[in-house]
């Protein structure tokens, strides 16, 4: 059974996670959670454009 995720859906779920803890952190007026929300956010944006961009990160030109 295959549990790797394809390419492209790592930068995704990032982007998406760091949304809903801004929205979770802002509403509940915790700061860590906006705090965190904000790092995943730069991240995933980060990795989709380098991965847009065909640019290997780490060594490696896919993540799943």
């Amino acid at each position: 059974m295959d549990v790797t995720t394809p390419p492209g859906r790592s930068e995704g779920s990032m982007i998406v996670l760091g949304i809903i803890l801004l929205i979770l952190g802002f509403a509940l007026g915790i700061y860590v959670l906006w705090a965190i929300g904000i790092v995943l956010l730069v991240i995933g944006v980060v990795l989709w454009i380098l991965g847009a961009l065909g640019h290997a990160v780490g060594g490696r030109r896919h993540y799943w």
